[in-house]
């Protein structure tokens, strides 16, 4: 009898939480607080398999009214790459901010590039930061159009020390190396273009200067006016020194980020954001630009993100990811 009482109590105190859990949900979902609401719809809209979690609760012409209330403005401004000037960076005696100290202090015996850790409140994530623009370039998947590589072999390919993923891909997924080969937008690869899926777009690519250019226009134009290697995605979160305006959460939800970016003296930053854990649920759009503008960054995009989101140095995988997908294009370091 005391052990039926007791499995009795265990059960209604479970179905009293389960009932408290319910309530919850339910409130953050149809409440009048909309701020999770279009958190959770955002985030799962924006990823390739977890869709269903926003039809779950929500019908598509709810889906579409937040969507539509949550993005990035695109000023369609493009770089202007004469300002940024390569070559001119020095090391100093005092720094004027920790960034700042991160990013000019070179790791002893590396002038090519570091490694810096970069956190948050709820957050984690490491930033590469590349000294030599020049050797900054589009990496591809052997064959590139037919099959994704992993990040690892795309290196490898590509005689390349470091990388990060680049481009979207509309083929799936899943872990499989048949998949991955079909990039979501255009590419161009030294000075030609591999990849046509329009007539233009919004590219980030760097030119033959070695400048990061944030480009708007057709693909003809960004050849004649000298971008070397480039891919589309978006959105651009910083354009000439100007952080994008972002309406409600930017569209992006919360999710691991791979972006890239340069500073005026030419450094390369390449960051990657863990997300989807205690330790590190991610960032928005918003935190993303956060963080390029603390590094002083002057031009800067969101490339794909989830569970794509890796950056690869020393042979091994440096931020938080359980397996590596199989990617058409990535942002390598020679």
């Amino acid at each position: 009898m005391v052990q039926e009482k007791k499995k009795i109590k265990k059960t209604t105190i479970l179905l009293a939480v389960l009932d408290f859990l319910a309530i919850v949900c339910l409130f953050l979902m149809y409440g009048p607080i909309s701020y999770f609401r279009n958190l959770w719809v955002t985030s799962a809209m924006t990823t390739k398999s977890h869709k269903y979690l926003a039809r779950t609760f929500f019908n598509e012409d709810t889906i579409n009214k937040i969507v539509s209330g949550n993005y990035v403005v695109n000023s369609g401004d493009t770089t202007d790459a004469s300002i940024i000037k390569i070559g001119q960076i020095k090391e100093k005696d005092t720094y004027e901010s920790i960034y700042e100290e991160q990013i000019l202090k070179k790791d002893e015996g590396n002038d090519l590039y570091k490694i810096v850790e970069v956190t948050g409140p709820n957050y984690k994530g490491y930033m590469a930061v590349i000294y030599d623009p020049s050797r900054v370039t589009l990496g591809t998947a052997k064959y590139f159009g037919r099959g994704g590589q992993t990040i690892d072999k795309i290196l490898e390919n590509n005689d390349a020390i470091l990388g990060i993923n680049a481009n979207g891909f509309s083929d799936g997924g899943r872990i499989d190396e048949n998949l991955g080969s079909i990039p979501t937008g255009n590419v161009i690869k030294n000075g030609k273009v591999i990849w046509k899926s329009s007539d233009s777009g919004n590219l980030i690519g760097f030119n033959n200067d070695n400048v990061l250019v944030l480009y708007n226009g057709t693909l003809e134009n960004a050849i004649k006016e000298g971008i070397r290697d480039a891919m589309e995605f978006g959105p651009f979160l910083i354009v000439n020194g100007k952080p994008a305006e972002v309406k409600g959460n930017g569209g992006w939800g919360i999710a691991p980020r791979t972006a890239i970016a340069q500073r005026q003296d030419g450094i390369v930053l390449f960051l990657v954001v863990d997300g989807r854990s205690s330790s590190s649920i991610g960032v928005d759009m918003q935190e993303l630009i956060n963080i390029f503008t603390r590094y002083k960054a002057y031009n800067a995009a969101n490339l794909d993100g989830g569970g794509s989101s890796v950056l690869y140095a020393n042979g091994k995988i440096i931020n938080n990811v359980s397996t590596l997908r199989y990617i058409p294009t990535a942002w390598i370091l020679k």
